[in-house]
């Protein structure tokens, strides 16, 4: 039998894009955590699955087993048109899912505990902390406690917590590292905590979970897990740069709307200029002058 070849070569490009369908799902995510947050994020995600596959399995057996059990040809099946209602049936039938909902209960109660985003992380080493601002449509990086700041890209040392405050000069948004885990919403004029740690070095995509414009898809970073050394010698790179002081001036002019933003560095930062950004709700100063006449 000749198969027509056009057929055939459809067939073929039909498969090629199921494979790369496939493929594109195999970029690191949740499933491939690198710090204890995502750990026990999947763990979760994989013990709640667990428990609904046990409802979800028998019934799908259950409902052939019957379908075959009562065919027309089995002379052995009972057909009992009068009956009504049985207890130990109904005990039956509302004890398995009232203790699903209990187990994905206690999982979910424990896990939000245990994984609360503003819960410290239990280590060692000494937390540091980290200041996040998203604006249209960049992330903004500051570190208070070196000086410096920095755009779309992120570093920190493997194994130490991060502690990051996070907010927006702008619309809501969202800040999100799959194989660190935890996302966490951005809105202007509220100072949302964050802990993670990366336990493994490598590179992490970052980006913005919530739709916040135009310019939303291409409002990504990288986050750089390094070795200590390797950090210090980023903060060294960093602050001997020629780069402009990071004040509220430079961060008025930085906050406009742009796409497409290159990872770039201040070497110098306003001490508090976080905290300015919050109480003034990320607007440029002279606006809030405007607004405080107006009312």
């Amino acid at each position: 039998m000749l198969r027509d070849p056009r057929l055939a070569k459809n067939h073929a490009r039909f498969a090629c894009l199921g494979l790369c369908v496939v493929l594109s799902a195999c970029e690191p995510g949740i499933l491939d955590p690198a710090g204890p947050i995502a750990a026990g994020e999947r763990s979760i995600f994989f013990n709640s699955l667990a428990v609904m596959l046990a409802i979800v399995v028998p019934v799908i057996i259950l409902a052939f087993a019957f379908g075959w059990w009562f065919r027309a040809s089995n002379t052995r099946a009972r057909h009992l048109p009068e009956w009504a209602y049985s207890g130990r049936l109904e005990l039956l039938v509302w004890s398995i899912p009232a203790l699903a909902i209990m187990f994905l209960g206690g999982i979910a109660w424990i896990g939000s505990h245990d994984l609360d985003p503003p819960k410290p992380i239990a280590s060692k080493a000494r937390t540091m902390t980290i200041e996040v601002v998203a604006t249209d449509w960049k992330w903004l990086f500051l570190y208070p406690e070196q000086g410096i700041a920095t755009i779309n890209r992120l570093v920190v040392p493997v194994g130490t917590p991060v502690k990051f405050r996070i907010t927006s000069a702008g619309v809501m948004n969202s800040f999100f590292v799959p194989q660190l885990g935890s996302q966490i919403y951005a809105m202007s004029g509220m100072d949302s905590t964050l802990h993670l740690r990366a336990d493994k070095a490598g590179r992490y995509r970052g980006l913005s979970a919530h739709y916040s414009g135009e310019g939303f898809a291409d409002m990504n970073f990288f986050v750089d897990a390094v070795p200590q050394a390797s950090f210090d010698r980023f903060v060294a790179t960093a602050k001997g740069g020629q780069g402009k002081t990071l004040d509220w001036n430079e961060f008025v002019a930085m906050a406009h709307p742009s796409r497409n933003v290159r990872p770039a560095s201040y070497p110098r930062l306003q001490p508090g200029l976080y905290d300015r950004i919050v109480m003034k709700n990320g607007a440029p100063e002279g606006e809030q002058a405007k607004d405080g006449r107006e009312q």
